[in-house]
C-alpha cells in the first residue's frame, strides 16, 4: 500500500459520511490559521506525511513547515502553521496528527537508543515488529532518528531463526540450504555453543539472541571478527550502552516501532 492509500484509508475510516459536528456548527466559507504544536521534545518525522492529509481533504489549504524532518524539536515549538477553511482543516485533524505523533514518537525513542550507545561501534536497528502496513513509515522514522533499517520483510534478506532450526534440525544444514542465494544471510544463535557450530560451517552474519551482556562479551572473543554479531531480546534503554559496550557490530530493537509512546503534538486554532 502506497502512503497516499495509506492516508486515504485513514481518512475514509476517520470522516466516513462526513464531519457532523463540523457540518452543523461551522459556516462552510469559514476560514482559520492554526498551529501545529509541539508539547514535548523530540525529533521530527512524517511532517510531510502531515501536509499530504491537510492537502487530500482540501488541496486549498496552505500547509507551511517550519521545521523539517530529522530535526530536534523543544515543548511550544510551533512545527507548522495551517491556513484555509475551517471544515477541512478540521476534518483532517486528527488523521494527520495520528501520522504525525506516531513517526515523531519512534524517531524520539531511536535517538535516544542511539545517543546511548555513541561512541562504540554499535549500530541501532529496528525489527519487523510494526503496525501492519505502516512498515515504510515506521522504518523511515528510525532513520529520521539516526538508527538503520533491518530487513524489511521476508523477501530481502535469509534470517534463519529458531523456528527454522527446530524444523531443519541443524545449524549446519540450514546454511548448507541457503548457501548459492544472492541474499545476505544471518542465522540467530541461543548459546555460545551455537556460535561456535555457525561460525564452523561458515556464518558470516550471526544473531546472538537474548544473551546476557558477559555472554556477549565472550561471543564477541569466540567470533574475532569472523563474522558480524547482531545482539537482539531484552535490549532497554537502561542496558543497551552496556550492550553496545561488548563490542556487537548491530543492537535489533523492537521496542523502536512496537512500543514507541507517540509524541504530544496538538493542532490549536489561532485565528479565525
Amino acid at each position: 500500500m502506497t502512503t497516499r492509500q495509506l492516508i486515504q484509508a485513514a481518512l475514509a475510516e476517520d470522516i466516513g459520511k462526513g464531519d457532523a459536528t463540523s457540518s452543523l456548527t461551522i459556516p462552510e466559507k469559514t476560514k482559520v490559521t492554526a498551529h501545529v504544536v509541539a508539547h514535548s521534545t523530540g525529533i521530527l518525522a512524517g511532517i510531510k506525511i502531515c501536509a499530504q492529509v491537510f492537502k487530500t481533504v482540501d488541496p486549498r489549504i496552505r500547509f507551511e513547515a517550519l521545521y523539517q524532518d530529522r530535526s530536534r524539536f523543544r515543548a511550544g515549538a510551533v512545527l507548522a502553521i495551517v491556513t484555509g477553511h475551517a471544515r477541512g482543516i478540521l476534518a483532517a485533524e486528527r488523521t494527520a496528527l495520528n501520522f504525525l505523533c506516531r513517526l515523531c514518537g519512534i524517531a524520539t525513542l531511536t535517538d535516544k537508543f542511539v545517543s546511548r550507545v555513541k561512541g562504540t561501534k554499535a549500530v541501532i536497528l529496528d525489527t519487523r515488529k510494526t503496525t501492519p502496513l505502516w512498515r515504510e513509515l515506521e522504518k523511515y522514522a528510525v532513520r529520521c532518528g539516526g538508527g538503520k533499517n533491518h530487513r524489511r520483510g521476508l523477501y530481502d534478506m535469509i534470517l534463519i531463526k529458531d523456528n527454522h532450526l527446530a524444523i531443519i534440525g541443524s545449524i549446519a544444514e540450514s546454511l548448507a540450504r541457503v548457501k548459492t542465494s544472492r541474499l545476505p544471510v544471518e542465522i540467530e544463535v541461543k548459546t555460545l555453543d551455537e556460535l561456535r557450530v555457525a561460525l564452523a560451517a561458515g556464518a558470516r552474519r550471526i544473531m546472538l539472541d537474548n544473551m546476557t551482556v558477559p555472554q556477549l562479551r565472550r561471543a564477541v572473543k569466540i567470533t574475532a571478527g569472523r563474522a558480524i554479531l547482531e545482539a537482539s531480546g531484552g535490549v532497554s534503554l537502561k542496558n543497551v550502552q552496556r550492550i553496545a559496550r561488548t563490542g556487537v557490530d548491530f543492537i535489533s530493537i523492537g521496542c523502536l516501532t512496537h512500543s514507541a509512546p507517540a509524541a504530544d503534538i496538538s493542532l490549536e486554532i489561532i485565528r479565525s
